[in-house]
C-alpha cells in the first residue's frame, strides 16, 4: 500500500512555520508523502537562514534527498520578514489553507498538517477569522471537535475560541451530544480504540458540588451524560477538572472532554508541550496541526523546536494509514 499523501500548510510567513517545514524536509520520510502550500520564496528565506539545503519539487514530483520539498504554489502578495506579519499576505494565508482542504475533499490528499497562523494579522487584512478549527468546519459543513494531545492525554474541548462569559451559554444538551459522538467515533476509527472511555469534566468547581456551585452539571451535563451511557458509551463524570488529571485518574481514560478552552489545555501543555498536536475532529478528511503559535521573536533565528510539526505529520499518517486498511 502505498504510503499516505498529505498536504503541509507553513501558515503565517513571518512566524516559524516555514522554517520548521524545511527542517520536516530534511529527513526523507516512508510513512508519508508530503507536499506544501506556500510561497517558495519564503520557504527559500527559511533555508536560507538556517543555512539547510531546499530543493522546490512539482508537487507531482516524489523527495528523495535531503531538502526536497514538493510543492503546491501559493505566491504572498508582499515579501516576508521574519518577525513581521503583513496584513497583506492574509489572502495567501488562508487561500493556502482552503485550497488544501477542498484538495483533502476531492481525495486528491488523506489529510492535511498545519502551521501556526496569526489570527489578528489575517483580520488585520480584512478577512473575519477566528481559527483555522473554525475555517476548516464551515468551508467542509461538518460539526468538528478540537482536540489536543500529546504522549500523556488527549483533551477536546465542547467550546473553543469563546470569552469566557459566553461559555455557560454555549453548552447545551445538543452541543455535548455532537461533541461526544465525534469525539468517540474519532477515538475508535482513527486511533484504533474498541471501548473509547471519555471522562467529562463540570463546568463549575468542584462540578458544581451538588447544585451549589452552579447548576449546569445537573441541568444539562448528567442528563446527556446518562443518555448516552445507556447506549452503552463510557462516560465517567461530571468530574471536578481539579482531580481529574491526577496520573492515577488519566491512567483510565482515553480521553478527556474540557468544557472551555483553558479548563483543560494548561495542564496538556505542562505535561508536554513540545509533542503536542492540535487535531480537528469530524471533518471528511484529517488535519492535525502544531499546538504553537507564530513564535515571531524566534522566526527565522534557526532555535524554534521542530517536535510538534514532526508529531503532528507522525500522527497524521498514522491515522491515515489506518483509515486506508479499512
Amino acid at each position: 500500500m502505498a504510503p499516505p499523501r498529505l498536504a503541509l500548510v507553513p501558515g503565517e510567513p513571518a512566524g516559524v512555520g516555514p522554517e520548521l517545514c524545511v527542517r520536516l524536509a530534511q529527513r526523507p520520510r516512508t510513512d508519508c508523502t508530503l507536499v506544501a502550500f506556500a510561497d517558495a520564496g519564503t520557504l527559500q528565506a527559511a533555508a536560507d537562514a538556517l543555512d539547510l539545503p531546499l530543493n522546490l519539487l512539482h508537487e507531482e514530483e516524489t523527495a528523495r534527498a535531503p531538502g526536497d520539498l514538493p510543492l503546491r504554489l501559493f505566491p504572498n502578495a508582499n515579501v516576508s520578514a521574519f518577525g513581521h506579519p503583513d496584513p497583506r499576505n492574509a489572502g495567501a494565508v488562508v487561500g493556502a489553507l482552503l485550497d488544501a482542504a477542498a484538495s483533502c475533499l476531492r481525495g486528491e490528499f488523506a489529510g492535511m498538517v498545519t502551521g501556526p497562523v496569526q489570527k489578528a494579522t489575517i483580520n488585520e487584512g480584512g478577512i473575519a477569522y477566528t481559527g483555522t478549527t473554525e475555517l476548516l468546519a464551515d468551508h467542509a459543513g461538518r460539526d468538528v471537535v478540537m482536540m489536543l494531545a500529546n504522549d500523556t492525554v488527549r483533551v477536546a474541548l465542547a467550546t473553543t475560541h469563546l470569552p469566557l462569559r459566553q461559555v455557560a451559554d454555549a453548552i447545551d444538551a445538543g452541543l455535548l451530544e455532537r461533541v461526544l459522538r465525534i469525539t468517540r467515533r474519532a477515538l475508535h476509527e482513527d486511533f484504533g480504540i474498541a471501548q473509547p472511555v471519555i471522562a467529562v469534566l463540570g463546568l463549575n468547581p468542584h462540578a458544581g458540588e451538588n447544585g451549589h456551585l452552579g447548576r449546569e452539571e445537573l441541568d444539562t451535563i448528567v442528563p446527556v451524560l446518562e443518555r448516552l451511557r445507556a447506549e452503552g458509551m463510557q462516560l465517567p463524570g461530571p468530574l471536578p477538572a481539579d482531580t481529574a488529571f491526577l496520573p492515577g485518574k488519566l491512567a483510565g481514560f482515553d480521553a478527556v472532554l474540557a468544557m472551555y478552552h483553558d479548563q483543560g489545555l494548561p495542564v496538556l501543555k505542562y505535561s508536554g508541550f513540545e509533542r503536542a498536536v492540535n487535531l480537528t475532529l469530524g471533518l471528511p478528511y484529517l488535519r492535525v496541526a502544531v499546538d504553537h503559535g507564530t513564535a515571531l521573536d524566534l522566526a527565522g533565528r534557526g532555535v524554534a523546536d521542530p517536535s510538534s510539526l514532526e508529531a503532528a505529520v507522525a500522527i497524521c499518517a498514522r491515522m491515515a494509514a489506518r483509515r486506508a486498511a479499512v
